[in-house]
C-alpha cells in the first residue's frame, strides 16, 4: 500500500497534521534545522519514547526521564499552499510536500536541493506490514556514513545493512552483519554539493537500510529504510556540515557521558583470569604485579563472568559470587582499589533455572513473558534455557537495581559492565514486555532493554556513590546509549582484517553519536594473535577511548601485552604514548560531551572541501582536529600509504616534523616501532609525561606542540576526573587561541572554579622558515639560549631547534586566568646592515 496522494491538512498545537490516502503525516519543526516527519499508516501518533531527550510534545515517559528530558516549544512555521504543493520555510531550510505523488523535498534557504524522496514511491506499507521510506540517490556523488556499529569501509554506499542486534561472536570484520548495536541514524553528503544532512529514524523495530544495492529499471536510483513495524518516524537534521549534524543528533538523543579519567587508562581482561578452579583473586594480583614488572601501564581490570559461576556446575548466575574463586569479594576489591585498579565485574541479563535468587525473581515477577502474557518466556542462554529480565517494567528494574547495589557496587566497585544485553535469546518477537504497564512486544522493545539496563545502572551508582560520575559499559545499545555508557565492538575475530576494519567501525560509531568507543585489542574470538598482529593492534588501540585487551582464545592461550618478549620495547613505547596523550584525549571526550564531536574523525569531517576525503579508503583518521593517525595495519608492512587532505601542510611527528603539502597521497617507510602521526598545519596538541597511573600521579607539566600556518584554536579541559562537580562549574576549561603571523600569539583563557595542578609548561612552535627573534610570556620577554643544554637546565627561556625547526619555550605556568605567549619570527638586523 503506497501513500500516493495528499488529501487535506490542518494546523496542530506544535505543527501540522497531513491526511493522505493511505496514511497520516505529522510535521513538527523543532528548530530551524530539526524537522520531524512522522508517517503513520495506523493514523495513530502515540508518544512513548525512551530515547529522546529533547521533545516538543508530551510523552508517556516524561516522568521516568524527568532528569534527562527537556521539552521545547516548536517553531510556528507558516504553510504556503498552491495547487501542487505545500511549502514550509524556516530560517535555514524549505520543506516542500508534493501533493501528487506524495513526496518531500528539502532545500536550503537559497533553493538548492539537499534531499528528495523517491517520487511515486516515497512511503509504503507492504503485505507483511513492513513500512518503507524510499529516497533518491546520486550513486556517483552521494556518500552515506554512520549507521552505528557496522563492518567494512566507512562509506556504506552500495551496502545493504540490517539492524537486528545479535551476539555476533567472531563476526567477519569486513562483511559481517548485523552486529550488536541498533542505531538507525546516518549522515548523507553529496561530494559536489558538500551539504551534510542527518536522517534519524526514531523506531526500534528491526530494520534494513539499503543504500543503493537494490536497483530497478522502473525507478531512478534510490536507497531505502524498511522497518518491521511502527511508524516511519524521521528526523531530518540539517547541517550544513557534519559537525552541525552531530550536534543536532546528540541534542536530540543525548550527549556522550563525560568519562572518568581512570576509564581512559588501560584495562586488562581475558575470560581465563576468572576461570581458574580456585583463588582467582590471587592470580589477578599476580597479573597486576606482572604489568608493573614489565612496565605496562594499567588502571582498570575487567572481571569476566567466571566470578559469578556456580561452584558446583560452573554456570553463570548474575549477582552470585563463586567463593572458591573469590573467597572474600570485599577484600578483593579493597586490595585492588588500594593499588589504584578499578575492577569492573561482568553482568548478564539472562537467568538459568537453578539461579540462587530464582525465588525472588519469580515472586517479584521480573521476567519477559510469553506472547499471551501468562508464563515466563524461556529462550536460549549460556548453559541452557533461560529467562530474561524485563527492563521495561519497574519490577524488573527495581529488583535488578537492588541486587546490583548490594552484591556488586557495595563490594567496592564504581563501574558497571553490561554484557550480552542484545537479548538475542528471546527468539519470539511476540514475547511480551511490561512497557511501563501498557504491555508491548519484543519486536518493538528488544534493543531498548540494553539502554534501560544502563539507565538502571546509572540510578544504582547514584544511590551507592552519590556525587560520583557514573562509569557504565554496554555491549549493545540503541540510539541514545551514548548518554549512559561507553560501548565496545563485542567479540571480534582475531584476524589482520579486524585491526584494519575496526578503524572504520569505531569512526562510524563516532558519527553515530557514540564517541566513547573501542574494540577488543588482540581479538576476542579465535587463536592467540601472532606477535606482529598484537603489536600493530596495540599501536592502533592506544588511540581508542576504550583501551582494552580482551580475549577468549580457542587454543588454550591468554592474550597479554608481554606475551612476545621480542616486541616488549615497542609495546612499552605504545603504552607510554597512550598515557602521554591523556590530557589531549580527555579534552576530546569533553568536546564530545558538549557537542557530539567524536575523538576519531573521518578526514572529510575536518576537510569537507576536499572531495578526495569522502571516498578515501586508506583507513586513517583524525584524532581530534589536530592529528592525523595512520596506524600500520598490514602484515609485514614496510611502507604506509596515506592521503594527506588538501588545504594545509602536514608534519610527520615521527620524522623531525618533516613537512608535506596537503592534497597528495604519500608512502612513508615503517618499521615495527612505527605509529605514524601527522600534525595538521594549524594545530594545538598537548601531552604530559607525568601520569603513569591515573589515580596516583598528578599532572604538573603540560607540553604543547603547536603549528600556526593559519589561526587555530583548541579547548583544553580538566577537572577532578571522577565526580559530577563539573556540572556545578568545578572545572578548568582553557580556551587556547593561536593567532598566526610573524608574531605568533598563543592566548590562554581559563574558565571554571577548578584549580589546575599544572605548574609548568613547555611549547614547541613549528617555524620551518626561520628561527625566532624573541619570545615572551605574559608580556615579559624570556631569555634566549643558543645551546640546547643551557635551555634544558634553565627554569625558563626559548631555544630554536634546527633538527625539527621548532621554537622551544619553557616557563612556569602563569597564575593568571588569561595570558599570552608570543613568539616573534620578525626580520631583525643582526649586524646593522638592514636596508631602509
Amino acid at each position: 500500500m503506497l501513500l500516493r496522494k495528499f488529501e487535506s491538512f490542518r494546523k496542530t498545537d506544535n505543527g501540522y497534521l497531513i491526511h493522505g490516502d493511505a496514511a497520516d503525516v505529522s510535521l513538527v519543526f523543532m528548530t530551524d534545522d530539526v524537522i520531524r516527519i512522522r508517517v503513520s499508516f495506523d493514523r495513530k501518533f502515540e508518544e512513548e519514547s525512551y530515547t529522546l531527550v529533547t521533545t516538543a510534545w508530551p510523552d508517556r515517559m516524561d516522568g521516568m526521564l524527568a532528569g534527562e528530558r527537556t521539552r521545547i516549544k516548536a517553531l510556528d512555521v507558516e504553510c504556503v499552499e498552491t495547487e501542487d504543493e505545500l511549502a514550509f520555510s524556516t530560517a535555514s531550510v524549505r520543506l516542500i510536500l508534493c501533493k501528487n505523488p506524495f513526496s518531500f523535498t528539502l532545500t536550503d534557504s537559497e533553493g538548492r536541493v539537499i534531499y528528495r524522496d523517491l517520487r511515486e514511491r516515497a512511503f509504503e506499507e507492504d503485505q507483511l506490514g513492513r513500512r518503507s521510506h524510499y529516497s533518491k540517490v546520486d550513486m556517483a556523488a552521494d556518500h552515506f556514513y554512520g549507521f552505528g556499529e557496522k563492518t567494512g569501509h566507512l562509506d556504506k554506499k552500495g551496502r545493504r545493512l540490517r539492524m537486528s542486534p545479535k551476539d555476533a561472536i567472531g563476526h567477519d570484520p569486513e562483511t559481517g552483519d548485523p552486529m550488536y548495536k541498533h542505531i538507525p541514524f546516518y549522515v548523507r553528503i553529496n561530494e559536489n554539493q558538500r551539504h551534510a544532512l542527518g536522517l534519524f529514524y526514531h523506531n526500534s523495530y528491526d530494520c534494513v537500510f539499503d543504500m543503493g544495492q537494490e536497483l530497478s529499471g522502473y525507478w531512478e536510483r534510490y536507497c531505502y529504510y524498511q522497518t518491521d513495524g511502527g511508524d516511519i518516524d524521521l528526523f531530518l537534521l540539517n547541517g550544513p556540515d557534519v559537525a552541525a549534524v552531530l550536534d543536532r543528533y546528540t541534542w536530540l538523543t543525548g550527549r556522550s557521558a563525560l568519562p572518568t579519567k581512570q576509564s581512559l587508562g588501560y584495562c586488562a581482561s581475558t575470560m581465563y583470569y576468572a576461570e581458574l578452579e580456585k583463588d582467582c583473586d590471587k592470580e589477578i594480583y599476580n597479573v597486576i604485579d606482572k604489568h608493573e614488572k614489565e612496565g605496562v601501564l594499567i588502571d582498570n581490570f575487567w572481571l569476566a563472568s567466571g566470578y559469578s559461576s556456580g561452584e558446583e556446575d560452573n554456570l553463570r548466575y548474575v549477582f552470585n559470587w563463586n567463593h572458591t574463586r573469590f573467597p572474600n569479594p570485599k577484600e578483593f576489591f579493597e586490595k585492588m582499589n588500594a593499588r589504584g585498579i578499578n575492577v569492573i565485574p561482568n553482568l548478564k541479563p539472562g537467568i538459568l533455572k537453578r539461579h540462587p535468587y530464582i525465588k525472588m525473581f519469580e515472586e517479584n515477577d521480573v521476567f519477559i513473558k510469553t506472547p499471551d502474557g501468562k508464563e515466563d518466556y524461556y529462550g536460549r542462554w549460556w548453559g541452557g534455557q533461560g529467562r530474561f529480565f524485563d527492563f521495561t517494567g519497574e519490577a524488573g528494574r527495581n529488583t535488578w537495581k537492588h541486587l546490583l547495589e548490594e552484591n556488586i557496587l557495595k563490594m567496592g566497585t564504581k563501574t558497571v559492565w553490561n554484557d550480552n544485553c542484545e537479548m538475542d535469546g528471546v527468539e519470539d518477537r511476540n514475547a511480551q514486555c511490561d512497557f511501563e504497564g501498557k504491555k508491548g512486544t519484543m519486536a518493538e522493545l528488544k534493543i531498548l532493554h540494553s539502554n534501560l539496563m544502563a539507565y538502571v545502572a546509572k540510578q544504582a551508582l547514584a544511590e551507592v556513590y552519590p556525587g560520583e560520575r557514573p562509569y557504565i559499559i554496554n555491549r549493545a545499545g540503541y540510539a541514545g546509549i551514548q548518554r549512559y555508557a561507553q560501548v565496545w565492538g563485542g567479540d571480534n575475530l582475531t584476524d589482520w582484517r579486524t585491526v584494519k576494519f575496526n578503524i572504520a567501525t569505531i569512526t562510524g560509531m563516532g558519527l553515530s553519536g557514540c564517541a566513547n568507543m573501542g574494540c577488543d585489542i588482540g581479538g576476542f574470538a579465535g587463536p592467540a594473535p601472532e606477535g606482529e598482529l598484537l603489536l600493530r593492534w596495540i599501536q592502533n588501540g592506544i588511540f581508542q577511548p576504550r583501551f582494552c585487551l580482551n580475549s577468549a582464545n580457542n587454543d588454550n592461550t591468554v592474550t597479554q601485552p608481554w606475551m612476545y618478549e621480542e616486541h616488549a620495547e615497542y609495546i612499552r613505547a605504545a603504552y607510554a604514548q597512550r598515557y602521554r596523550m591523556l590530557p589531549y584525549l580527555y579534552s576530546l571526550m569533553y568536546e564530545a560531551n558538549q557537542n557530539g564531536m567524536p575523538a576519531w574523525r573521518p578526514l572529510f569531517l575536518e576537510f569537507p572541501e576536499d572531495k578526495a576525503c569522502y571516498s578515501d579508503q586508506n583507513l586513517t583518521f583524525m584524532f581530534g582536529k589536530s592529528v592525523l593517525v595512520a596506524s600500520v595495519v598490514e602484515k609485514g608492512a614496510k611502507t604506509r600509504r596515506i592521503y594527506l587532505p588538501a588545504g594545509c601542510k602536514w608534519y610527520d611527528m615521527n620524522d623531525s616534523l618533516r613537512e608535506y603539502e596537503g592534497g597528495q597521497t604519500i608512502e612513508i617507510p615503517v618499521d615495527l616501532g612505527s605509529m605514524p602521526m601527522f600534525l595538521r598545519g594549524s594545530a594545538v596538541y598537548v601531552t604530559s609525561e607525568d601520569v603513569k597511573h591515573i589515580l596516583r600521579d598528578t599532572t604538573r607539566q603540560l607540553d604543547f606542540l603547536i603549528s600556526a600556518e593559519t589561526d587555530t584554536d583548541f579547548v583544553l579541559y580538566d577537572d577532578d576526573g571522577h565526580t559530577e562537580d563539573y556540572k556545578e562549574g568545578v572545572y578548568a576549561r582553557t580556551d587556547i587561541r593561536v593567532a598566526a603571523g610573524d608574531r605568533t600569539t598563543v592566548s590562554f583563557s581559563r574558565k571554571g572554579s577548578y584549580e589546575p595542578t599544572v605548574e609548568r609548561l613547555t611549547m614547541r612552535l613549528v617555524s620551518k622558515k626561520k628561527g625566532a627573534f624573541w619570545a615572551s610570556v605574559d608580556g615579559r620577554k624570556i631569555p634566549r639560549f643558543i645551546v640546547r643544554e643551557g635551555w634544558e637546565e634553565a627554569e625558563e627561556g626559548w631555544y630554536y631547534n634546527l633538527s625539527d625547526r621548532t621554537v622551544w619555550v619553557k616557563c612556569a605556568m602563569p597564575k593568571k586566568r588569561a595570558f599570552d605567549i608570543v613568539v616573534s619570527t620578525e626580520k631583525f638586523d643582526l649586524i646593522g646592515m638592514a636596508e631602509d
